[in-house]
């Protein structure tokens, strides 16, 4: 009898169980607003137009190897799966792990994400990979696991998804032959042979003289924020893009000023005696598709490659803006927080042309500062290990934003206010703070956010409301530009580590505020439908 009470409490608790999961992961699902990618491709040539087929082909391609890298098997994960919420969910993240909520698992059973996702072992200890003698372990183009004798070892990427890099390989060489444009032909050929062997420098180089081309395609291994454990691994991803040609026109002008306002950051002169490459240039896209790691939890709105330090230094960077995206994220989510969290005498300043430009210069910004540290301990990247990624986050926003007021300043932006761009970003963080902390945008955005309040660059009033200090701001900014790079600079792991820990997550008022956007039921993100089936040819 006593058996049978036991069976029945583990049931009705497991049910149960089951019953609280279900309603967390339908919460989760409607804080995604679906949002369609489609453009105006009547202008483009017939080539063109059959190239997107390609491109797209090759794009899923991308997703399936971020699958691998994020999680493992898809097919198994999904296989388990009968209630079509928790399907539906799992894609969104690329697992069981809310991406948005801190990679809280929600899936019964699958345990907490692994620092290093699916890139390491997973009973890797830290100690056996710093013991492992292998200098392609740190490679960005290497998966490591254990051979039969269960040691580790480093291989390739295009070794370890040979068979799915050929067949990426081989659209990317189809497209190229229907390329009208030279600059695109070249690239696709020369990213085809990256996928190939693993040397992704040369086509890089040549995606920074693809600047005239009506089609943009980002495709490959780029982003190392999945490697939660070092930092060293990239992850796959692809962008299919087209370029808006009038917005791209009135952006041509800031390029050339970039080595002017490298020169004139708020630094001691040893950390700003880079010169940024004088081939960078800045343009405007409408995203069609997007797949892989940049489609996993939020979307990003902008797109600053390569990340190679050394086409940075010798070429620059290309910084792509995506203004459907951006357009979607500020109508559905950005006015709304601002209607809740900015002061009402406020709000007039909340504008999608200050978002867009806050989100410009924040790519600006990426390529802006130091690569290399002023004492020997290498590259910045690698000096600050797996810190890097917030702190160079956090730089590009105030940065960013530092470049917009020189910019007003000079005379160079004109329509608008600075105050504009400052209460626009205000809001911008209560945006992106929803992601949780858990990225290394998430860290950026709450060490930002708590200095600022340090520094009195707003004020939170008695009805919950937020306002902008506009003198405080305009200091804050720029202390704040000469903190973050003198860390970068002096390679001091130890600075940033303890800024992060400080001030990168977020704190119950912050948490409370944020929990009136929840009720009111503001999405947190985007989620897309896309595809050849959403494209009028």
């Amino acid at each position: 009898m006593q058996k049978k009470y036991f069976i029945a409490a583990f049931l009705f608790l497991f049910y149960l169980n089951s019953f609280s999961q279900n309603m967390y992961v339908k919460e989760r699902l409607e804080t995604y607003k679906p949002v369609t990618l489609t453009a105006d491709l009547s202008w483009l040539s017939e080539n063109e137009k059959k190239m997107l087929p390609l491109l797209i082909e090759a794009a899923d391609i991308m997703d399936e190897l971020f699958w691998l890298q994020n999680y493992g098997d898809k097919d198994e994960l999904l296989s388990g799966i009968t209630d079509e919420y928790e399907r539906k969910f799992i894609l969104i993240n690329y697992g069981p792990w809310d991406q948005l909520d801190g990679e809280k698992p929600f899936i019964h059973g699958v345990g907490d994400k692994p620092k290093g996702a699916n890139f390491y072992p997973n009973n890797m200890t830290i100690e056996e990979f710093q013991k492992f003698d292998d200098k392609t372990k740190t490679s960005p183009y290497t998966m490591i696991d254990r051979d039969e004798n269960n040691k580790l070892r480093s291989v390739p990427y295009s070794v370890f998804f040979g068979p799915k890099l050929k067949k990426a390989a081989y659209l990317l060489k189809s497209a190229a032959e229907l390329a009208d444009d030279r600059g695109l032909k070249n690239y696709l050929n020369l990213r085809a042979e990256a996928l190939l062997d693993d040397n992704y420098q040369p086509s890089d180089f040549t995606w920074m003289d693809m600047k005239t081309s009506n089609i943009d395609f980002i495709v490959g291994p780029i982003e190392n924020y999945t490697d939660g454990l070092f930092g060293y691994k990239t992850a796959f991803e692809s962008f299919v893009l087209i370029k808006d040609r009038e917005w791209s026109k009135n952006l041509e002008k800031f390029t050339a000023l970039l080595p002017s306002l490298q020169k004139g950051l708020p630094v001691d002169d040893v950390y700003k005696q880079e010169t940024p490459g004088s081939e960078s240039d800045m343009n405007v896209y409408d995203a069609i598709y997007y797949a892989g790691d940049c489609n996993a939890g939020s979307k990003t709105i902008a797109i600053n490659l390569p990340n190679d330090e050394e086409v940075q230094i010798k070429k620059g960077a290309r910084r792509l803006q995506l203004k459907n995206i951006m357009k979607a994220k500020f109508d559905n989510i950005m006015i709304p927080i601002s209607e809740i969290l900015i002061a009402r005498d406020q709000r007039k300043y909340v504008k999608f042309n200050a978002f867009f430009e806050n989100v410009m210069f924040h790519e600006v910004a990426h390529g802006l500062g130091i690569k290399n540290t002023v004492n020997g301990k290498g590259v910045v990247r690698d000096a600050l290990k797996e810190q890097y990624s917030a702190l160079e986050e956090g730089k590009a926003d105030i940065l960013g934003l530092y470049l917009v007021t020189e910019l007003y300043e000079m005379g160079e932006l004109t329509e608008g206010e600075v105050m504009d761009n400052y209460v626009t970003f205000l809001a911008g963080i209560f945006r992106s703070c929803r992601f949780g902390a858990a990225s290394a945008h998430g860290k950026a955005n709450m060490v930002r956010f708590y200095y600022f309040q340090e520094k009195g660059a707003f004020t939170r009033n008695p009805d919950g409301t937020y306002s902008v200090n506009f003198d405080k701001m305009k200091d804050a900014v720029i202390s704040s530009v000469r903190q973050i790079i003198k860390i970068q600079g002096d390679g001091d792991y130890d600075a940033a580590k303890a800024l992060v820990e400080k001030d990168g997550f977020i704190k119950d008022e912050l948490k409370s505020d944020l929990q009136k956007i929840n009720d009111a039921k503001v999405p947190v993100d985007i989620v897309f439908n896309m595809g050849l089936d959403y494209l009028k040819f």
